[in-house]
Protein backbone atom coordinates (compact mmCIF):
# COMPACT_ATOMS: atom_id res chain seq x y z
CA UNK A 1 0.00 0.00 0.00
CA UNK A 2 2.86 2.23 1.16
CA UNK A 3 4.42 1.38 -2.23
CA UNK A 4 1.72 2.62 -4.33
CA UNK A 5 1.42 5.61 -2.58
CA UNK A 6 5.21 6.10 -2.98
CA UNK A 7 4.94 5.56 -6.94
CA UNK A 8 1.56 7.82 -7.47
CA UNK A 9 3.45 10.64 -5.56
CA UNK A 10 6.90 10.18 -7.72
CA UNK A 11 4.43 10.51 -11.08
CA UNK A 12 3.21 13.57 -9.60
CA UNK A 13 6.44 15.34 -9.02
CA UNK A 14 8.09 14.34 -12.20
CA UNK A 15 6.93 16.86 -14.37
CA UNK A 16 7.85 19.29 -11.99
CA UNK A 17 11.78 19.50 -13.24
CA UNK A 18 10.68 18.83 -16.93
CA UNK A 19 8.47 22.37 -16.32
CA UNK A 20 11.28 23.87 -14.69
CA UNK A 21 13.69 23.00 -17.30
CA UNK A 22 11.66 23.75 -20.03
CA UNK A 23 10.46 27.21 -18.52
CA UNK A 24 14.29 28.24 -18.05
CA UNK A 25 15.59 27.08 -21.30
CA UNK A 26 12.51 28.95 -22.70
CA UNK A 27 13.14 32.28 -20.47
CA UNK A 28 16.63 32.02 -21.64
CA UNK A 29 15.84 32.16 -25.03
CA UNK A 30 13.07 35.21 -24.55
CA UNK A 31 16.10 36.92 -22.36
CA UNK A 32 18.37 36.72 -25.37
CA UNK A 33 15.20 37.82 -27.59
CA UNK A 34 15.16 41.05 -26.00
CA UNK A 35 11.97 40.57 -24.43
CA UNK A 36 11.29 42.17 -21.00
CA UNK A 37 9.76 39.95 -18.10
CA UNK A 38 11.46 36.73 -19.57
CA UNK A 39 11.41 34.89 -16.72
CA UNK A 40 8.16 35.33 -16.04
CA UNK A 41 6.99 35.07 -19.89
CA UNK A 42 8.70 31.61 -20.55
CA UNK A 43 7.24 29.67 -17.75
CA UNK A 44 3.98 31.03 -18.31
CA UNK A 45 4.16 29.98 -21.99
CA UNK A 46 5.73 26.51 -20.67
CA UNK A 47 2.74 25.94 -18.36
CA UNK A 48 0.52 26.62 -20.69
CA UNK A 49 1.74 24.58 -22.98
CA UNK A 50 1.55 21.51 -20.07
CA UNK A 51 -1.92 22.24 -19.48
CA UNK A 52 -3.08 21.46 -22.86
CA UNK A 53 -1.10 18.78 -23.19
CA UNK A 54 -3.03 17.07 -20.48
CA UNK A 55 -0.05 17.25 -18.00
CA UNK A 56 -2.03 17.68 -14.36
CA UNK A 57 -0.09 20.20 -12.06
CA UNK A 58 -1.42 22.41 -9.59
CA UNK A 59 1.06 25.10 -7.57
CA UNK A 60 0.10 24.90 -3.94
CA UNK A 61 -1.08 27.92 -2.00
CA UNK A 62 1.77 28.87 0.19
CA UNK A 63 4.07 29.17 -3.03
CA UNK A 64 1.52 31.62 -4.94
CA UNK A 65 1.70 33.80 -1.78
CA UNK A 66 5.08 33.95 -1.46
CA UNK A 67 5.47 35.40 -5.18
CA UNK A 68 2.19 37.59 -4.33
CA UNK A 69 4.36 38.95 -1.47
CA UNK A 70 7.68 39.34 -3.02
CA UNK A 71 5.94 41.38 -6.22
CA UNK A 72 3.99 42.90 -3.30
CA UNK A 73 7.32 44.27 -1.81
CA UNK A 74 8.49 45.53 -5.47
CA UNK A 75 5.30 47.39 -5.61
CA UNK A 76 6.15 48.81 -2.02
CA UNK A 77 10.03 49.46 -2.93
CA UNK A 78 8.85 51.82 -6.09
CA UNK A 79 6.12 53.60 -4.15
CA UNK A 80 8.19 56.29 -3.00
CA UNK A 81 7.02 59.61 -1.03
CA UNK A 82 7.77 61.43 -4.63
CA UNK A 83 5.82 59.54 -6.61
CA UNK A 84 3.02 59.46 -3.79
CA UNK A 85 3.01 63.70 -3.98
CA UNK A 86 2.78 62.86 -8.15
CA UNK A 87 -0.30 61.18 -7.31
CA UNK A 88 -1.87 63.67 -4.64
CA UNK A 89 -0.86 66.23 -7.39
CA UNK A 90 -2.49 64.77 -10.34
CA UNK A 91 -4.89 62.41 -8.96
CA UNK A 92 -8.09 64.18 -10.89
CA UNK A 93 -6.38 63.60 -14.32
CA UNK A 94 -5.39 59.78 -13.24
CA UNK A 95 -8.78 59.23 -11.65
CA UNK A 96 -10.10 60.22 -15.06
CA UNK A 97 -8.02 58.01 -17.18
CA UNK A 98 -8.78 54.68 -14.38
CA UNK A 99 -12.31 55.06 -14.94
CA UNK A 100 -12.11 55.25 -18.80
CA UNK A 101 -9.91 51.73 -18.67
CA UNK A 102 -12.94 50.73 -15.66
CA UNK A 103 -16.09 51.34 -18.10
CA UNK A 104 -13.72 49.91 -21.18
CA UNK A 105 -14.25 46.58 -18.81
CA UNK A 106 -17.96 47.34 -18.49
CA UNK A 107 -18.41 47.99 -22.00
CA UNK A 108 -17.06 44.65 -23.07
CA UNK A 109 -18.58 42.98 -20.73
CA UNK A 110 -22.22 44.55 -21.68
CA UNK A 111 -21.01 43.50 -25.45
CA UNK A 112 -20.79 39.96 -24.14
CA UNK A 113 -24.15 39.54 -22.79
CA UNK A 114 -25.83 41.19 -25.89
CA UNK A 115 -24.60 38.96 -28.02
CA UNK A 116 -25.66 36.08 -25.71
CA UNK A 117 -22.26 34.53 -24.87
CA UNK A 118 -22.17 34.42 -21.44
CA UNK A 119 -24.58 35.47 -18.94
CA UNK A 120 -24.58 39.23 -17.21
CA UNK A 121 -23.06 38.58 -14.09
CA UNK A 122 -20.18 36.25 -15.50
CA UNK A 123 -19.31 38.21 -18.73
CA UNK A 124 -19.32 41.64 -16.03
CA UNK A 125 -16.63 39.93 -13.14
CA UNK A 126 -14.74 37.93 -16.25
CA UNK A 127 -14.19 41.57 -17.89
CA UNK A 128 -13.65 43.71 -15.11
CA UNK A 129 -10.00 44.82 -15.21
CA UNK A 130 -8.46 43.84 -11.57
CA UNK A 131 -6.48 41.12 -10.09
CA UNK A 132 -7.81 38.28 -11.76
CA UNK A 133 -7.77 36.31 -8.18
CA UNK A 134 -9.65 38.68 -6.39
CA UNK A 135 -11.94 39.01 -9.62
CA UNK A 136 -12.41 35.30 -9.28
CA UNK A 137 -12.97 35.11 -5.77
CA UNK A 138 -15.28 37.68 -5.41
CA UNK A 139 -17.60 36.76 -8.59
CA UNK A 140 -18.50 33.58 -6.77
CA UNK A 141 -20.11 35.55 -4.15
CA UNK A 142 -22.45 37.57 -6.54
CA UNK A 143 -23.49 34.15 -8.42
CA UNK A 144 -21.13 34.26 -11.15
CA UNK A 145 -20.02 31.07 -12.91
CA UNK A 146 -16.19 30.98 -11.29
CA UNK A 147 -14.91 29.00 -13.84
CA UNK A 148 -15.86 31.12 -16.94
CA UNK A 149 -14.69 34.29 -14.56
CA UNK A 150 -11.14 32.67 -13.97
CA UNK A 151 -10.59 31.66 -17.75
CA UNK A 152 -11.70 34.94 -18.77
CA UNK A 153 -9.46 37.00 -16.46
CA UNK A 154 -6.56 34.09 -17.13
CA UNK A 155 -6.92 34.66 -20.81
CA UNK A 156 -7.15 38.01 -20.46
CA UNK A 157 -3.49 38.53 -18.17
CA UNK A 158 -1.44 35.64 -20.74
CA UNK A 159 -2.60 37.88 -23.71
CA UNK A 160 -1.68 41.34 -21.90
CA UNK A 161 1.24 39.62 -20.72
CA UNK A 162 2.43 38.57 -24.39
CA UNK A 163 1.06 41.98 -26.03
CA UNK A 164 2.64 44.26 -23.08
CA UNK A 165 6.46 42.55 -23.86
CA UNK A 166 5.62 42.61 -27.32
CA UNK A 167 4.91 46.53 -27.74
CA UNK A 168 7.69 46.80 -24.76
CA UNK A 169 10.72 45.62 -27.06
CA UNK A 170 8.65 47.17 -30.07
CA UNK A 171 8.95 50.91 -28.47
CA UNK A 172 12.00 50.46 -27.11
CA UNK A 173 11.68 48.83 -23.62
CA UNK A 174 15.00 45.93 -23.67
CA UNK A 175 14.69 43.28 -21.43
CA UNK A 176 17.07 44.74 -18.37
CA UNK A 177 19.97 42.64 -17.24
CA UNK A 178 19.13 43.18 -13.77
CA UNK A 179 15.64 43.32 -12.59
CA UNK A 180 15.49 46.66 -10.93
CA UNK A 181 15.00 46.82 -7.15
CA UNK A 182 18.64 44.14 -7.38
CA UNK A 183 21.03 44.77 -5.40
CA UNK A 184 25.01 43.56 -5.50
CA UNK A 185 26.34 39.81 -4.86
CA UNK A 186 26.45 40.59 -1.45
CA UNK A 187 23.27 40.90 0.21
CA UNK A 188 22.91 42.18 3.29
CA UNK A 189 21.64 39.64 5.80
CA UNK A 190 19.07 42.00 8.01
CA UNK A 191 17.25 43.95 5.21
CA UNK A 192 16.69 40.75 2.98
CA UNK A 193 15.18 39.28 6.47
CA UNK A 194 13.43 41.95 6.87
CA UNK A 195 11.66 42.13 3.87
CA UNK A 196 10.83 38.37 3.98
CA UNK A 197 9.24 38.85 7.25
CA UNK A 198 6.58 41.63 5.22
CA UNK A 199 6.43 39.57 2.22
CA UNK A 200 6.00 36.29 3.83
CA UNK A 201 3.66 37.30 7.06
CA UNK A 202 2.01 40.28 4.69
CA UNK A 203 0.78 37.78 2.33
CA UNK A 204 -0.32 34.95 5.20
CA UNK A 205 -2.30 38.08 7.20
CA UNK A 206 -4.13 39.47 4.14
CA UNK A 207 -4.75 35.74 3.56
CA UNK A 208 -6.19 35.19 6.67
CA UNK A 209 -8.15 38.28 6.91
CA UNK A 210 -9.37 37.77 3.26
CA UNK A 211 -8.59 40.17 1.64
CA UNK A 212 -8.81 40.15 -2.04
CA UNK A 213 -5.64 40.24 -3.59
CA UNK A 214 -4.27 40.32 0.30
CA UNK A 215 -1.15 38.54 -0.68
CA UNK A 216 -0.02 41.48 -2.97
CA UNK A 217 -1.92 44.32 -1.44
CA UNK A 218 -0.79 43.80 2.37
CA UNK A 219 3.40 43.19 1.77
CA UNK A 220 2.57 46.66 -0.86
CA UNK A 221 1.04 48.90 1.98
CA UNK A 222 2.67 47.56 5.08
CA UNK A 223 6.17 47.34 3.11
CA UNK A 224 5.70 51.05 1.33
CA UNK A 225 4.73 52.41 5.44
CA UNK A 226 7.96 51.11 6.87
CA UNK A 227 10.10 52.41 4.48
CA UNK A 228 9.30 55.47 3.74
CA UNK A 229 8.96 55.89 7.81
CA UNK A 230 12.60 54.63 7.41
CA UNK A 231 12.17 51.57 9.58
CA UNK A 232 13.26 48.79 6.76
CA UNK A 233 15.08 48.78 3.57
CA UNK A 234 13.43 46.24 1.11
CA UNK A 235 15.94 44.21 -0.25
CA UNK A 236 15.80 42.08 -3.36
CA UNK A 237 18.23 40.26 -4.53
CA UNK A 238 17.84 39.13 -8.06
CA UNK A 239 17.74 35.29 -7.88
CA UNK A 240 14.65 35.82 -5.52
CA UNK A 241 12.79 38.29 -8.36
CA UNK A 242 13.53 35.33 -10.83
CA UNK A 243 11.77 32.88 -8.45
CA UNK A 244 8.57 34.76 -8.12
CA UNK A 245 8.76 35.83 -11.41
CA UNK A 246 8.68 31.77 -12.31
CA UNK A 247 5.82 30.97 -9.60
CA UNK A 248 4.04 33.61 -10.86
CA UNK A 249 4.27 32.79 -14.76
CA UNK A 250 3.06 29.04 -13.40
CA UNK A 251 0.34 30.35 -11.48
CA UNK A 252 -1.16 31.78 -14.60
CA UNK A 253 -0.38 29.49 -16.91
CA UNK A 254 -1.30 26.27 -15.61
CA UNK A 255 -5.02 27.85 -15.34
CA UNK A 256 -5.22 26.06 -18.00
CA UNK A 257 -6.40 22.82 -18.57
CA UNK A 258 -7.86 20.36 -21.08
CA UNK A 259 -10.79 20.66 -18.63
CA UNK A 260 -11.47 23.93 -18.70
CA UNK A 261 -10.33 24.67 -22.76
CA UNK A 262 -13.44 21.77 -23.12
CA UNK A 263 -15.73 24.09 -21.10
CA UNK A 264 -15.34 27.21 -22.85
CA UNK A 265 -14.54 25.43 -26.67
CA UNK A 266 -17.07 27.77 -28.77
CA UNK A 267 -16.76 30.43 -27.01
CA UNK A 268 -13.00 31.05 -27.32
CA UNK A 269 -12.60 32.80 -29.96
CA UNK A 270 -15.36 35.44 -29.22
CA UNK A 271 -13.52 35.69 -25.55
CA UNK A 272 -10.02 36.48 -27.43
CA UNK A 273 -11.99 38.84 -29.88
CA UNK A 274 -12.98 40.87 -26.34
CA UNK A 275 -10.06 40.59 -25.00
CA UNK A 276 -8.50 42.31 -27.81
CA UNK A 277 -11.04 45.13 -27.99
CA UNK A 278 -10.12 45.69 -24.28
CA UNK A 279 -6.61 45.90 -24.92
CA UNK A 280 -7.71 48.32 -27.70
CA UNK A 281 -9.99 50.58 -25.82
CA UNK A 282 -7.13 50.49 -23.17
CA UNK A 283 -5.08 52.25 -25.69
CA UNK A 284 -7.15 55.07 -26.04
CA UNK A 285 -6.47 55.64 -22.03
CA UNK A 286 -3.24 55.74 -22.63
CA UNK A 287 -3.07 58.58 -25.43
CA UNK A 288 -5.02 60.36 -23.02
CA UNK A 289 -2.31 60.16 -20.91
CA UNK A 290 0.12 61.08 -23.03
CA UNK A 291 -1.76 64.13 -23.53
CA UNK A 292 -2.80 65.06 -20.54
CA UNK A 293 0.46 64.14 -18.14
CA UNK A 294 3.07 63.98 -20.94
CA UNK A 295 4.25 60.87 -20.43
CA UNK A 296 6.21 58.50 -22.81
CA UNK A 297 3.69 56.59 -24.90
CA UNK A 298 5.56 52.99 -23.22
CA UNK A 299 4.62 54.10 -20.01
CA UNK A 300 1.21 55.26 -20.38
CA UNK A 301 0.59 51.69 -22.56
CA UNK A 302 1.72 49.65 -19.48
CA UNK A 303 -0.45 51.92 -16.90
CA UNK A 304 -3.18 51.68 -18.65
CA UNK A 305 -3.00 47.77 -19.65
CA UNK A 306 -5.60 45.46 -18.16
CA UNK A 307 -3.44 43.12 -17.09
CA UNK A 308 -3.17 41.86 -13.27
CA UNK A 309 -0.65 44.30 -10.98
CA UNK A 310 1.59 41.83 -10.63
CA UNK A 311 2.70 40.71 -14.07
CA UNK A 312 2.45 44.49 -14.81
CA UNK A 313 4.96 45.26 -12.39
CA UNK A 314 7.53 42.54 -13.71
CA UNK A 315 6.80 44.24 -17.13
CA UNK A 316 7.67 47.20 -15.80
CA UNK A 317 10.77 46.86 -13.97
CA UNK A 318 12.36 45.11 -17.00
CA UNK A 319 11.65 48.19 -19.37
CA UNK A 320 12.99 51.54 -19.61
CA UNK A 321 9.85 53.02 -18.21
CA UNK A 322 8.46 55.43 -15.16
CA UNK A 323 8.03 52.53 -13.11
CA UNK A 324 6.86 54.18 -9.69
CA UNK A 325 4.01 55.86 -11.91
CA UNK A 326 2.83 52.65 -14.09
CA UNK A 327 2.58 51.15 -10.38
CA UNK A 328 0.81 54.17 -8.94
CA UNK A 329 -1.90 53.96 -11.77
CA UNK A 330 -2.20 50.42 -11.36
CA UNK A 331 -3.07 50.20 -8.33
CA UNK A 332 -5.41 52.75 -7.93
CA UNK A 333 -7.71 51.28 -10.51
CA UNK A 334 -7.18 48.07 -8.99
CA UNK A 335 -8.74 49.58 -5.97
CA UNK A 336 -11.30 51.22 -7.85
CA UNK A 337 -12.16 48.18 -9.48
CA UNK A 338 -12.83 46.14 -6.28
CA UNK A 339 -15.02 49.09 -4.91
CA UNK A 340 -16.98 49.27 -8.42
CA UNK A 341 -17.45 45.81 -9.42
CA UNK A 342 -20.48 44.74 -7.83
CA UNK A 343 -22.38 48.03 -9.06
CA UNK A 344 -20.79 47.24 -12.77
CA UNK A 345 -22.05 43.76 -13.06
CA UNK A 346 -25.24 44.45 -11.80
CA UNK A 347 -25.99 47.43 -14.33
CA UNK A 348 -24.70 44.64 -17.01
CA UNK A 349 -26.76 42.42 -16.01
CA UNK A 350 -30.20 44.79 -15.24
CA UNK A 351 -29.61 46.55 -18.60
CA UNK A 352 -27.99 44.29 -21.37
Amino acid sequence: MEGAKRQITVRRLLPWPALLVASVFVAELAHRGGFPASYLLGPMLCAVAFGVAGIELRLSRPFQLFSQGIIGCLVARSLTPAILGSVARDWPIMLLVISTTVLAGGLVGWVLVKLGTLPGTTAAWGSSPGAASAMVLMSGEFGADVRLVGFMQYLRVVIVIFTASMVSRWLGGSAAAVPVGAVHSSVPVVPLLETLAIAIGGAAIGRLLKVPSGGLLVPMIVGAVLQSAGLVVITLPPWLLYVAYVVIGWYVGLAFDRVVLNSVFKATPTLVLSTLLLIGLCIGSAWLLTRLLGVDLLTAYLATSPGGLDSIAVIATSSHTNVSFILAIQTMRLFLVLLTGPLIARLITRYA
